[in-house]
């Protein structure tokens, strides 16, 4: 049974005093409503744990930014991202998920019962915790990516490449996820432009060399993105050649899709204090498991994978966590 009262907890956050409004204890609490947070819910409910999913900012995860999903089994003429995490939501909900609006702001897993304040005004206080509030893809900062963010402009060559067979894209980014998201292009795209700020590749050697021997590659060093352009979708690309120089022009390409390789933030500032992460802010996770540092503490999805970051996988780790915090609170 759940229980609320009003109470006041000082120190915490930014060490002032806070007015907790709510208070409730859960076995299973689950951070983040994408394919791993769902799928966690689902074997958690289904389970017995009476899962409670704190959505966090982007209800659905990026999914939702997602026009079109064509590589999730299970849906052989495709699904738009926001109905398939409709979907996941149904169905997790069907075995008894409490769903809620809202975001953790802060956490101390200090020891049993685990805390998670949300919205500075709740507190939750959870036997296990799945977190799963994913990676977040960096962008430019410009204006029309947002415009035709998903119309053309995508972060995930390997989710959305398929839609610009035979056609002219443009990737951003110097490093080897550049290198690697612009040669896996290649083999679908009639032209691929690598747009890189600087006069050099940051990728290794050897991902340098497959770029510069892909026929259908053209490396544009020291070019910078001042625009995207078109009207309902991506049409072309605006470049700066040689930004701040005295021989800095404008020049323009044409193109049907672009692609941002320039790194995920993973969204863990507010764990790092407690589990352990890699140097960009991935959770590690014991190989083979969604377990972390601490027991009863679990990572699933794209906060725990700066390798593949698909649905597909979210999904399958928020199935491991699920079980994992099940046996862990079995062994108790």
């Amino acid at each position: 049974m759940s229980f609320f009262k009003t109470l006041e907890v000082k120190e915490i956050d930014d060490k002032s005093s806070v007015e907790i409004k709510e208070k409730e204890h859960v076995k299973c609490l689950i951070l983040g409503s994408g394919p791993a947070g769902y799928t966690a819910a689902i074997y958690a409910a289904r389970a017995n744990l009476k899962p409670v999913v704190i959505q966090g900012m982007e209800a659905g995860g990026q999914l939702t930014t997602t026009t079109e999903v064509e590589n999730f089994p299970g849906y052989p003429q495709g699904v738009t991202g926001p109905l398939m995490m409709d979907d996941l939501k149904a169905q997790a909900e069907r075995f008894g998920t409490d769903v809620r609006w809202g975001e953790a702001t802060s956490v101390d897993f200090s020891g049993r019962p685990f805390k998670v304040y949300v919205d500075g005004t709740s507190l939750y206080t959870a036997d296990t915790v799945i977190i799963a509030t994913g990676a977040t893809a960096k962008y430019l900062g410009l204006e029309s990516e947002n415009t035709f963010k998903g119309s053309g402009v995508s972060a995930c060559a390997t989710c959305d490449g398929f839609f610009y067979k035979d056609k002219r894209i443009a990737v951003v980014g110097g490093g080897d996820t550049a290198a690697e998201e612009a040669t896996y292009l290649s083999g679908l795209a009639e032209k691929v432009y690598l747009i890189i700020r600087k006069p050099y590749m940051r990728a290794s050697k050897a991902m340098i060399k497959r770029v510069e021997t892909t026929p259908n590659i053209e490396i544009l060093y020291e070019h910078s993105t001042k625009e995207i352009t078109g009207t309902n979708v991506v049409t072309g690309v605006t470049l700066i050649k040689r930004k701040g120089e005295p021989d800095e022009r404008e020049v323009k390409i044409d193109i049907d899709g672009f692609f941002l390789a320039i790194g995920h933030k993973p969204n863990s500032d507010i764990f790092k204090d407690w589990v352990e992460t890699d140097e960009t802010g991935y959770i590690k996770t014991q190989p083979g498991t969604s377990k972390t540092n601490i027991p009863g503490i679990f990572a699933a999805g794209d906060i725990q994978d700066p390798v593949y970051r698909q649905a597909v996988t979210a999904a399958a780790s928020g199935c491991m966590a699920a079980l994992d915090a099940e046996r862990y609170l079995s062994s108790l």
